[in-house]
């Protein structure tokens, strides 16, 4: 095996007229992403939020950038260094990685996060009016990690849970949110992608939510045959099993939260939308908050089918009074790019001809982490009043 140095700028000198992909120069001025680990300018997002990559990859052949589904070949500026310039990135928090000689790796000058499935590098593309995901000077929960035994699984198994900034000067009852990740992520996706701490320090500093435990869980779970549960309420078993008989019962022994139904709220994004549908609507003995984003349950994704959702919640639309009555908060949203927009709203517009208590919410953006934050911040904000 070739042994491949990936050494990435060590200057923060400013290079004027680098050689871009398409031949031209880029005038080498920006910010560097807060994704960058070791503040050496690189990679640097420039004023039209097109980013540039440099780095060394001794023998090395071909050296590329995977961004947002599309590669960017790197290239000799001339001075040793490979170079890339993307296209103009949208903003929002972007996964991304380095193509060398065919093996994608994380690039060793940025934050890696779980998701697609692996660690993975990722930027962070600024937005104006989004102060709400930075951190202020206001009170400061705590995330703190935690281990639970899991009886289902037969193991120790990860969870996050936020605490807010007075959870230990009084000895009230907190509201609980279970929040849920999507496909190829796990419990650490909204404490670390979705800067779910910000989110709730900042909302609750401006009076906006209540004060509120979250629990990050990792709803991985495999059901005991080994095949894959799916978007349906049997497919849901397991990690049903796994939510309701473990990790609730250790988070409320273990913090002091609500046990009732109006002071428990389930929310989640993509598959972890799909699995609070069918948990949070057909449990209402245990909540009656339920919040989807972007989930695919409605259509817009591969394998979907035709939804039916009198068939899916039974009594939503046979008996919509009663399944008003067990549910304070309804919240779904979606991305106004996402491909499940046009189902979802479909959905959404059926729902309250039915007479369904349902909120909806859209934001610019397709997949993607900037709308995931804006949902769970719109959503915090609709809790426990």
């Amino acid at each position: 095996m070739r042994n491949l140095l990936l050494t990435v700028a060590a200057a923060f000198a400013l290079i004027v007229n680098t050689t871009a992909q398409n031949g031209g120069t880029v005038p080498m001025s920006g910010k560097s992403p807060v994704t960058n680990i070791n503040r050496n300018g690189y990679p640097r997002i420039m004023d039209d939020n097109s980013v540039v990559f440099r780095l060394r990859a001794a023998d090395a052949h071909n050296v590329q950038i995977d961004i947002g589904g599309k590669r960017y070949e790197m290239k000799d500026s001339g001075d040793g260094w490979l170079t890339a310039i993307t296209d103009p990135q949208v903003p929002g928090f972007h996964y991304y990685s380095l193509i060398v000689d065919g093996v994608s790796i994380a690039d060793p000058a940025s934050e890696s996060f779980y998701g697609v499935s692996r660690m993975s590098s990722a930027i962070e593309i600024p937005e104006d009016g989004c102060d709400l995901f930075e951190t202020q000077d206001v009170p400061h929960g705590m995330l703190c990690t935690l281990r639970y035994w899991s009886e289902y699984s037969n193991e120790w198994r990860p969870v996050i849970v936020y605490t807010p900034a007075d959870y230990r000067e009084n000895g009230n009852k907190y509201p609980v949110v279970y929040i849920h990740h999507g496909g190829g992520e796990d419990h650490r996706g909204w404490a670390e992608q979705g800067r779910l701490a910000n989110i709730m320090d900042n909302l609750i500093a401006q009076g906006k939510a209540r004060p509120m435990v979250v629990v990050c869980v990792n709803s991985n779970v495999p059901s005991r045959n080994g095949s894959r549960g799916g978007y349906s309420w049997e497919g849901m078993q397991s990690y049903r099993t796994e939510l309701t008989e473990n990790i609730m019962p250790f988070i409320e022994k273990t913090f002091n939260v609500s046990n009732k139904p109006e002071g428990r709220a389930i929310c989640g994004l993509s598959m972890g939308g799909g699995q609070s549908f069918y948990i949070g609507l057909r449990m209402p003995e245990l909540f009656s908050n339920v919040g989807l984003f972007s989930t695919g349950i409605f259509g817009g994704i591969s394998g979907a089918s035709s939804f039916d959702a009198e068939k899916e919640i039974p009594g939503i639309y046979s008996n919509t009074e009663e399944f008003n009555k067990n549910r304070s908060t309804f919240f779904i949203s979606c991305g106004e790019q996402d491909p499940r927009i046009s189902h979802t709203q479909k959905t959404v517009q059926q729902m309250k001809e039915k007479g369904v208590n349902v909120t909806f919410a859209s934001f610019p953006g397709d997949h993607e982490w900037q709308v995931w934050r804006k949902s769970f911040a719109t959503y915090a904000e609709m809790l426990f009043k």
